[in-house]
């Protein structure tokens, strides 16, 4: 019975989660694409596209630190009711969860868009002149982003297993104080584990 459970959440988290990242990436892509499309500057479009990038590796990094960090330290932090080490706990206990979500969702996603975002610079500049058209120059620019997310990514994950905790408390202590300022508790609902006394 218990293992029926087992399953039955994880088929209805698959389910879900792929509910999600449909309608999430369509609407990240609207966003970036009408924010990127509303900008004339060349130097911001290139701002923005490499903000994209960061997110991606950002989430990354978080996701790997959740499935790195130990319970340990923050079970002893949360005995001290240090902020947002109980909302850590909560999430390196559900590493796997959160680590899809951050790792295959938003890291995903920000690829995908960081790279139509790239063509779409890529057409603005032959279109306005300011280069003339080269296959090469797409190519480039499509090696351009994979190498940064690539190398960033490589970056993220060596501070993610060397400062895990560090990161994963810092992360939860900012949700936390977002969290604070919404209505209702939208991040990590009733689900903590319970305080110590």
């Amino acid at each position: 019975m218990g293992q029926n459970q087992k399953n039955t959440h994880r088929y209805r988290w698959v389910v879900t989660i792929t509910i999600w990242t449909f309608f999430l990436a369509i609407l990240l892509s609207i966003v970036a694409q009408l924010l990127f499309g509303s900008v004339e500057s060349f130097f911001i479009a290139v701002f923005i596209l490499l903000i994209i990038i960061f997110i991606g590796i950002f989430f990354d990094m978080i996701g790997i630190a959740a499935t790195a960090a130990d319970e340990v330290p923050l079970l002893a932090k949360a005995a001290k009711k240090v902020p947002g080490a109980r909302e850590a706990l909560f999430l390196v206990r559900n590493a796997d969860r959160f680590a899809n979500f951050c790792n295959d969702v938003v890291g995903d996603i920000a690829g995908i868009i960081s790279g139509v975002l790239g063509a779409l610079l890529v057409i603005r500049l032959f279109q306005t002149g300011f280069i003339e058209e080269n296959p090469m120059f797409s190519i480039v620019m499509t090696g351009f982003i994979s190498a940064l997310t690539v190398g960033g990514k490589a970056v993220g994950k060596m501070l993610a297993i060397e400062k895990s905790t560090e990161i994963i408390l810092s992360f939860t202590i900012v949700l936390t104080r977002v969290e604070a300022i919404l209505p209702g508790r939208i991040f990590f609902g009733r689900n903590l584990p319970p305080r110590r006394k």
